[in-house]
């Protein structure tokens, strides 16, 4: 059952050296502020799944937790590339990281099998492209009903999945409204969930047509950081900073200027600090 506690707890007590990592949200909800508790834990050699790597997986790239990274897209959204890691991948520094690249399509299948204790998924997929010549990950199977060729992955079962919310209750019930990813697939295929929320209620309230409720019994730890998916959006509390995007693309092209950022803002900074995010953007 779930757990309140703080972040550093929850980060310390779900994620540990050398885990598979799954952190997810889709445009909106990206739990920024738990990944800069796992840098600021110095976390190392995890396997990072997320289906679009982009501004959170880049510093923790950078920072040197990364070993290897499973995804299906990788850039800063609207903006151009992730610097550190293409500088990782392109120069190897901090240091090499191993790739696994998938569709959109095989990831959240993926997570579903996962999700559902099955060895690997199957969809119809990968036909007439050249993913599968550089993934071995990738295969194709007959179906034994109809004789039809189809896609192949291995499930993804994450050591962890985390994840940003908008509430959770005291029984440790949370929900998701608005644009969706694959964070109900993440949570239910992995061994243990983080859930960081931006507040605590006693009653979730009506909900809209789409949200989803995840049942106290799938997550391990829940933590309350208002705020905690900024650059990123959350539904009805704060939009996007869509100005944070642009700059971080100067911050991360110089190794040096990243460093000192990710020294002065993550480093030597708390989930505090992205309570004050959110009373400016939502003021």
């Amino acid at each position: 059952m779930a757990e309140l506690m703080s972040l550093h707890d929850a980060i310390a007590s779900a994620v540990h050296d050398g885990d598979t990592v799954a952190i997810e949200g889709f445009t909106h909800l990206i739990p920024h502020a738990a990944a800069h508790e796992v840098i600021r834990q110095r976390r190392r050699d995890l396997t990072l799944v997320r289906m679009t790597p982009d501004i959170v997986y880049d510093q923790m790239i950078g920072m040197g937790c990364a070993r290897k990274l499973v995804f299906s897209w990788g850039g800063n959204p609207g903006v151009g590339s992730l610097h550190r890691f293409r500088d990782a991948i392109e120069r190897g520094w901090p240091h090499h990281i191993e790739l696994e690249e998938h569709a959109h399509a095989a990831m959240a299948n993926a997570y579903t099998a996962g999700a559902a204790n099955l060895p690997f998924a199957v969809f119809r997929g990968y036909l007439g492209v050249d993913l599968p010549k550089v993934n071995p990950s990738i295969r194709r199977v007959t179906c034994p009903f109809t004789g039809e060729e189809l896609a192949a992955v291995p499930a993804l079962r994450p050591d962890v999945a985390i994840v940003h919310a908008l509430k959770a209750d005291r029984a440790g019930n949370v929900l998701i409204e608005g644009i969706l990813g694959v964070q109900k697939e993440a949570v239910l295929a992995a061994k243990r969930a983080v859930v960081t929320v931006e507040e605590i209620v006693d009653d979730l309230g009506d909900r809209s047509p789409n949200a989803v409720i995840l049942p106290g019994w799938t997550v391990a730890a829940i933590a309350a950081v208002p705020g905690g998916a900024y650059p990123s959006y959350a539904h009805g509390y704060y939009p996007r900073d869509n100005a944070f995007y642009l700059g971080w693309d100067e911050i991360a092209r110089d190794r040096d200027a990243f460093l000192a950022w990710m020294k002065a803002n993550v480093l030597e900074q708390g989930p505090e600090a992205f309570a004050r995010h959110r009373a400016r953007l939502a003021a």
